[in-house]
């Protein structure tokens, strides 16, 4: 049956406005962690939505070598905001984009194998992982609460007051409303928090007047790349869990279109994710992975054509290529993005544990894991200097919290679980040979 554009192009916008907020926020925080300027922030911001359509149509375009072909609309993983922060801050920008483009060139050469990996990563790593990370990345929703480090005004009533303002409004849009306002909820309060803080003389509109109306992607815009050994594992950790989050998209959707999904569909999608990540690091964006509440509005709409896909997609790379529109997100104030932050990686703690949920607790080996990954990684970010005497080989892989941690939990299942259950099949099948 053939579709109304009006329509096609109204349930694009919908998809649109479901996963702007954190197409955006993403570029937001890590530029302010990074002290870019506003025109370096306008130029993230931009580029990301660009990515954003750029990487939602190469996956649902499916061809020989790349794309899963379902309606699904990919954007920047939260998953790698904490990571980016730390390697930025270490390391500086050009690490950032070096660990990010190895990654992608891991995704796409690992692709075919993916779908066997799987099973190194259960609930019990991943949720661990993605728990880590959240936490990580709280202290930094609470300084900008305060209103960024090194702010003459830190800590000052209006700063607080905005930033639990912002909170309070995006909790009361979840408790009063269901559905699509549910959706986007953490871009209204955004938009509340700001208007709020115009009234209190503290938005300056500076960069929107000063960015033009175009501007074509640049590669390499912040520089040549480089490349640090710890920089890139932790990226490739994060794109790997990121890879089973999309594992989980994939066959979601595929119920959801009534599709089967194979072995090859599977890699097609970790192919085009993989892409999507090497041009994000080529013209300085960001990894890019499925964005599951875009599944949840697919199922609230019912309409499960990818041409309202593509209209996303179109919608987005329209939207990166006007810089205007990019720096109008810059303009809010540090206290307001950091009380929608308290949210946003809230819920990142809070996925981390819903992914835990699956888990068999009565198991201590797994209680065990979580304990141990969760409680490295969480020491380890807060005593940086724990490692400092041992020597850079080993230092590699514990001077992240987040590596750290990851790679306890990696470690810890492949001892308990996985190890385990190989001995246990080993030692059936030779009880069967046995007994024949």
């Amino acid at each position: 049956m053939k579709k109304n554009p009006l329509k096609i192009a109204s349930l694009g916008i919908q998809h649109v406005l479901a996963m702007y907020a954190g197409a955006v926020i993403v570029p937001l925080i890590v530029g302010g962690s990074l002290g870019l300027t506003a025109e370096q922030l306008t130029y993230l911001v931009s580029i990301d939505i660009l990515m954003c359509g750029i990487a939602t149509l190469l996956q649902v375009w499916r061809n020989k070598f790349f794309g899963i072909g379902l309606p699904v609309v990919l954007g920047c993983t939260f998953t790698a905001v904490g990571p980016m922060i730390a390697i930025g801050g270490q390391y500086g920008i050009s690490a950032i984009y070096g660990s990010i483009l190895v990654s992608g060139i891991f995704v796409v050469a690992i692709s075919k194998f993916f779908g066997k990996l799987v099973k190194f990563f259960p609930p019990v790593v991943t949720g661990s992982v993605v728990t880590i990370i959240g936490i990580t990345l709280i202290p930094v929703a609470m300084n900008n609460m305060a209103g960024g480090q090194g702010s003459p005004d830190f800590g000052s009533l209006t700063n607080i007051g905005l930033a639990f303002g912002t909170l309070l409004f995006i909790i009361a849009l979840f408790r009063f409303f269901k559905g699509f306002i549910r959706a986007i909820a953490i871009l209204l309060g955004l938009a509340a928090g700001t208007m709020a803080a115009y009234f209190m003389g503290k938005v300056n509109f500076a960069a929107v007047s000063e960015a033009s109306w175009l501007h074509l992607p640049a590669p390499f815009y912040f520089g040549l790349p480089t490349f640090e050994l710890t920089a890139i594992l932790t990226m490739i950790l994060v794109a790997m869990v990121s890879l089973v989050e999309s594992t989980g998209v994939y066959f979601a959707l595929g119920d959801i279109c009534e599709e089967k999904i194979e072995e090859k569909d599977l890699a097609n999608g970790y192919r085009a994710e993989g892409l999507a990540i090497i041009l994000g690091a080529i013209f300085n964006a960001f990894p890019y992975t499925t964005y599951s509440q875009n599944v949840g509005l697919l199922q609230l709409s019912g309409v499960k054509t990818k041409n309202v896909i593509y209209t996303a997609g179109a919608f987005l790379v329209l939207l990166g290529l006007v810089p205007k529109i990019g720096a109008l997100t810059t303009i809010i104030p540090t206290p307001v993005l950091g009380g929608a932050m308290v949210a946003m990686f809230g819920m990142v703690v809070a996925y981390g544990i819903k992914m835990l949920s699956k888990v068999n607790f009565a198991s201590q080996e797994n209680l065990l894991i979580i304990a141990c990954s969760v409680g490295m990684g969480l020491g380890v970010t807060a005593v940086p200097e724990l490692f400092a005497q041992m020597p850079s080989s080993i230092r590699i892989l514990t001077d992240n919290g987040i590596v750290a941690g990851s790679l306890t939990a990696i470690a810890l299942n492949l001892v308990f679980n996985v190890f385990k259950d190989s001995k246990v099949v080993h030692h059936a099948s030779l009880s069967e040979q046995k007994a024949s």
